[in-house]
């Protein structure tokens, strides 16, 4: 948790960095990734801004939060009105006239073309093919369990559905299970330790939104005791169905 909060406290000063028209990156950042998207790390691409927090996104990255009855930022988890998302017309100024170094060869691009610099730069896509490969610390000769659930994606309860990770899962069910009063069990936490793969949700969609909006790695704290954690989320669920 002290990592998320560091890192939305970065975040937060280089919002008034650009709410300020500072061009200085603060001290060990780049001028890329002061101008950088805290959902996608990427450069803003269509930079739009919510009026309550005045935190900033690319508009494709903010799009799935506004799929949901009561959105929340992505950043700070306040919530918001979607109708008071404006497009940042003085940020998109800001990523037209700095330039930065590309990260593979150097050349100076403007921000606002550096996507697509990137993604035809040899040198950047060389450096990608060059990342080394995931290998275990300690080889192990014990077989892989098959077993295991998926806690990626999920199937819809009501239609079967697949391959829906959590906020497709919502959007899909939002819009096409919205009047089935059917009672299911929540594939979602179904496939956590604690899931009862036999417990039907009196209001699947109601659990959703407020369980679901967000992936269940935003929701954990990490710094806790594992049966700590496992108590919590048992009497959530429970006050929540």
């Amino acid at each position: 948790m002290a990592m998320f909060r560091s890192f939305v406290s970065a975040a937060q000063l280089r919002q008034h960095q650009q709410q300020n028209g500072a061009a200085a990156a603060a001290p060990g950042e780049s001028l890329e990734s002061q101008f950088s998207c805290p959902i996608c790390l990427e450069v803003y691409h269509k930079p739009v801004s919510i009026a309550s927090c005045a935190h900033t996104f690319c508009a494709d990255c903010l799009q799935p939060c506004l799929q949901v009855t009561s959105p929340l930022c992505p950043l700070c988890r306040m919530p918001f009105d979607p109708k008071k998302v404006d497009k940042s017309s003085s940020l998109e100024k800001q990523l037209s006239s700095y330039k930065a170094p590309c990260r593979g060869c150097s050349k100076k691009v403007t921000l606002v073309k550096m996507r697509s610099h990137i993604s035809s730069c040899t040198k950047v896509q060389e450096q990608m093919a060059n990342c080394p490969k995931f290998m275990p610390v300690v080889p192990t000769s014990q077989p892989i369990p098959s077993n295991i659930p998926n806690r990626s994606t999920f199937v819809c309860p009501f239609c079967g559905a697949r391959n829906l990770d959590q906020q497709e899962l919502v959007k899909h069910c939002m819009e096409n299970h919205r009047n089935d009063l059917n009672k299911v069990v929540c594939p979602v936490c179904s496939a956590m330790p604690w899931g009862d793969p036999g417990y039907k949700s009196s209001n699947f969609l109601q659990h959703l939104l407020h369980r679901h909006k967000f992936s269940y790695d935003t929701f954990v704290d990490y710094s806790i005791d594992e049966e700590a954690a496992l108590q919590a989320a048992l009497a959530l669920s429970l006050s929540e169905n």
